[in-house]
């Protein structure tokens, strides 16, 4: 940006004319300074920036949600993981008395059990060898009579099926690295495998899964209500991204060069849902032809950073109401039953908030008018604050779809929980080399984690599909 210089020689006007000028750039540069400085105070707790961008300067934890609503400390009906005395021990070592007293050096009587105390360890861990023989047997007519071997015993010399899924259940479930997974399984078990096994074996269990995935994904379109999300990813040293559909007992992810429609339609999913679908709002779920459930998590986030970042009242007064709504909508579900969408108790609480929602929103839009056209080409560039209002405006009724239908959550969180241990998986491997191997860990993660949501053994899960016998999970 050139500024002329002031030259003692110009006239008024030409003074007039570059003082205008000066005003002009100096508030360009203002806007350009509050743009930064509205930048730098974003952080996980007020954007959708993600803990990992706060870095050193990491904000306190400051809970969104209401307190009191539920204590502190474990949940009622919660499963405890307490450490408790087996009945039937494995091994039992008996710790005995002298046979004379120590103070009188008489012979001590029967002595009995006053105490027990268990000690809860893991045994040697040493792999094992099972060599097959194959027998053969000539009949005196000369038929030759030879046993076949079991299935899944293909090599001279070759990985059973319980290494093969620690493999895969290390590197792939649990975001192990490849060299690190190698490592573990010869400090754990004393058994040497090289870097290509644990990938072949990965791959080899993708393939094994692929068809229980598919299963999946068709039952998640299937669902009366779906959450989705999608990030980001390094492939073969190009940006894809990571889709994933969830509910309380599914999970399936996939990998793809595009992130919207084009996406949606190559992975051939989304296009089929006709329930409710939870997100943060991006544009294309939008387009799509379903009932749409906005994230009230992303909305109070916008909300705390204009109201502590930028001292807007109004935004306080609908961080207060939605967390009222959302605690309401709690209280009404009791034991797990939803409650009666269609009661005009309900009904009359639901119309008041509504209206208390409408009224912050005409105040927000009276302190924060729409920009006027510039005469340019596009529409004027918003604020930060007219943009959600306009938001919370436009689609209000999919801002309060967690009141007025029954399973709509008030957050997206099922959804982001989802992407998190692919996220861990990229941070600890850095990216993924093929599109095929980013493939293959989506398929074995919605395997692993759909199974692990509905309580089965991950491990043993994985076993099973080694041998030939994938346990299903539960479509319905």
């Amino acid at each position: 940006m050139q500024t002329p210089s002031i030259q003692s020689h110009l006239s008024h006007a030409e003074k007039d004319a570059l003082i205008l000028l000066l005003q002009e750039q100096i508030k360009a540069l203002q806007e350009a300074v509050k743009q930064l400085q509205s930048r730098s105070n974003m952080n996980s707790r007020n954007s959708s920036r993600p803990p990992s961008s706060d870095g050193l300067n990491k904000p306190a934890p400051k809970s969104l949600r209401v307190a009191g609503e539920k204590p502190t400390g474990g949940q009622k009906g919660h499963t405890g993981s307490t450490l408790r005395q087996a009945t039937q021990p494995d091994k039992v070592v008996v710790h005995g008395v002298p046979d004379q007293c120590q103070a009188c050096h008489q012979e001590l009587p029967f002595a009995y059990v006053s105490e027990t105390r268990q000690v809860f360890d893991l045994p040697v861990l040493q792999f094992e060898v099972t060599e097959h023989h194959a027998m053969q047997a000539i009949c005196s007519c000369g038929h030759v009579h030879t046993a076949e071997f079991p299935a899944g015993v293909n090599a001279t010399v070759q990985y059973g099926p319980r290494a093969q899924a620690a493999m895969v259940h290390l590197n792939q479930n649990h975001a192990v690295s490849v060299q690190r997974t190698a490592a573990l399984m010869e400090d754990f078990f004393g058994l040497p495998v090289s870097q290509a096994t644990v990938l072949k074996a990965a791959m080899t269990s993708a393939n094994i899964l692929q068809p229980t995935v598919d299963a999946i994904g068709q039952a998640a379109v299937n669902a009366d209500v779906l959450h989705a999300d999608e990030t980001g990813l390094r492939v073969a040293k190009t940006l894809h991204w990571l889709h994933v559909l969830a509910t309380d007992t599914l999970t399936w992810m996939g990998c793809h060069p595009k992130r919207g429609g084009e996406a949606f339609n190559a992975l051939a999913l989304l296009g089929q849902f006709k329930g409710v679908l939870v997100h943060d709002g991006w544009l294309p779920y939008k387009a799509l032809e379903c009932q749409h459930a906005l994230c009230n998590a992303h909305h109070l986030r916008e909300l705390t950073y204009l109201l502590e970042e930028q001292d807007h009242a109004w935004a306080g007064d609908m961080i207060e109401l939605l967390r009222h709504a959302s605690h309401l909508d709690n209280l009404n579900c009791t034991d797990g039953q939803s409650p009666n969408y269609g009661s005009r108790k309900y009904q009359a609480e639901i119309r008041e908030l509504r209206d208390l929602y409408e009224a912050i929103l005409a105040q927000a839009q009276t302190d924060n008018p729409v920009a006027p056209s510039t005469g340019k080409r596009g529409r004027p560039k918003q604020s930060k604050a007219t943009n959600l209002i306009g938001r919370l405006s436009d689609y209000a009724d999919d801002v309060w779809r967690f009141m007025t239908q029954p399973d709509v959550p008030f957050t997206n969180n099922l959804a982001e929980q989802t992407v998190r241990m692919p996220k861990v998986k990229q941070k600890v491997c850095g990216c993924f080399r093929t599109l095929p191997g980013a493939q293959a860990y989506c398929v074995i993660r919605s395997y692993c984690a759909t199974m692990h949501k509905q309580g089965a053994n991950v491990f043993e899960s994985l076993v099973a599909a080694f041998k030939g016998a994938t346990p299903q999970p539960s479509f319905g």
